[in-house]
């Protein structure tokens, strides 16, 4: 039996400057990102397609979305598995390409985390949930891009010393 989860979100373009979509350079392109009990989120294109810059665009969206369903994955791995983690962070990227007809796609996303552990027995360990939180992520397994990964585990030690590997 297949368990289904359903989520939803509005999408509300606030970028009409009076004349609408006339032309393509009189409208923004802000939106607002609306999910139930959810703080709203700002959004915008990419600057390069005159979007606002300061604002979240879809691109970053997906990358970030990526990037936090495999730590989420990683954490509850890494609890199970008698991994203890003290940080986490990752500085991701992603690569999307034009194409001719103006469109685009991505072609990968690398996830780059970074992360402390308490003991450098679980080294090992550390770094071989990275490839099984990726095989279980929602999110890497409904692209079709590859998502690789290429993380740094530090360890402290009982002294406070880090060690990176």
């Amino acid at each position: 039996m297949k368990t289904e989860h359903q989520y939803s979100a509005t999408i509300k373009w606030t970028g009409n400057n009076g004349t609408g979509t006339d032309n393509y350079k009189n409208y923004q392109r802000s939106h607002q990102i609306l999910i139930e009990n959810k703080s709203i989120t700002l959004g915008s294109s990419d600057s390069a397609f005159r979007g606002d810059k300061t604002k979240h665009n879809p691109e970053d969206l997906l990358v970030a979305s990526l990037s936090s369903c495999h730590m989420l994955w990683y954490l509850h791995l890494c609890s199970e598995a008698g991994v203890i983690v003290l940080e986490y962070e990752d500085n991701a990227t992603g690569t999307m390409t034009e194409t001719k007809n103006g469109g685009g796609k991505f072609t990968e996303v690398t996830l780059n985390p970074i992360v402390i552990v308490k003991e450098p027995s679980i080294f090992d360990k550390a770094i071989e949930l990275h490839q099984k939180a990726n095989e279980l992520c929602f999110i890497a397994n409904s692209v079709n891009f590859p998502v690789h990964h290429k993380p740094t585990i530090q360890v402290i030690n009982d002294h406070d010393n880090q060690e990176n590997h």
